[in-house]
């Protein structure tokens, strides 16, 4: 039996169906200021270019991956 492969299907124009929303991954820079849903306030103290920052949020640094689901720049 194959695998289904439906990530790697494209959306065809004429489809009855919606087409997958892509959401953009944000883009932070050192000293950024953000604010994350769990941890509060913050300060952007390294990147990972797509792949995860590092937030001093005061009493801890956190390692946040992409997404950053939680995490808005102020």
């Amino acid at each position: 039996m194959r695998a289904a492969r439906a990530a790697t299907r494209r959306h065809l124009p004429t489809s009855p169906f919606k087409a997958p929303v892509v959401t953009p991954v944000e883009q932070f820079a050192v000293r950024d200021q953000v604010s994350h849903d769990r941890y509060g306030l913050g300060v952007v103290t390294a990147v990972e270019d797509g792949i995860a920052v590092s937030v001093d949020f005061g009493s801890q640094t956190e390692r946040i991956p992409a997404p950053y689901a939680k995490l808005v720049k102020l």
